[in-house]
């Protein structure tokens, strides 16, 4: 069963999304592209306002709130939709080398409950977490912004493009 934690619209939220069995599907730019492309999508359409994020190779990490509706009701569309996306793109990506690989463990995944019949990409849980002061803010921007660093991917938090850190990012953020 999915861990449900009820969420209340206008509020501020914490979420981390996680890839099945901690996969690391982000390793192409293509597919954190979907991921860049489907929550601007929300932005525009679905009321969603993201205040920091960073895509990292299995997971990522947004502070956001929903604008009059429930939030997760939208990341549960929001992964559904970008799951059919990225897999679909991992089938259709050439160079690929670990396509087989990925394919078979999200099956395999999938073969573990029967709400999926094929593939199984995203793990239930969003832990949506609510932000409730200004210091738990901070450090919740702080520890996003550095989670590159602490992986070693970057030495500084604003050399990582998919990260709100960056200036140049290409999912753009509402500023604190």
């Amino acid at each position: 069963m999915s861990e449900f934690r009820i969420t209340t619209p206008d509020e501020l939220y914490f979420v981390t999304l996680t890839t099945v069995g901690w996969v690391d599907v982000f390793t192409w730019i293509d597919y954190k592209n979907i991921l860049v492309e489907n929550l601007a999508y929300c932005q525009l359409n679905e009321n969603l306002e993201i205040y920091s994020y960073v895509i990292m190779s299995n997971h990522i990490h947004i502070i956001c709130r929903r604008l009059d509706k429930d939030l997760n009701e939208l990341l549960g569309r929001f992964k559904s939709y970008s799951a059919k996306q990225i897999i679909k793109a991992i089938e259709n990506n050439p160079q690929e080398s670990r396509k087989e690989w990925l394919l078979y463990l999200f099956n395999y995944f999938a073969k573990a409950n029967k709400q999926y019949s094929k593939n199984h990409f995203w793990q239930y849980t969003t832990h949506p977490v609510l932000l409730y002061s200004n210091d738990v803010i901070k450090q919740k921007i702080d520890y996003i912004h550095n989670n590159p660093v602490r992986a070693g991917l970057v030495n500084e938090p604003e050399n990582y493009i998919y990260s709100s850190a960056n200036i140049y990012s290409p999912l753009k953020v509402i500023q604190f």
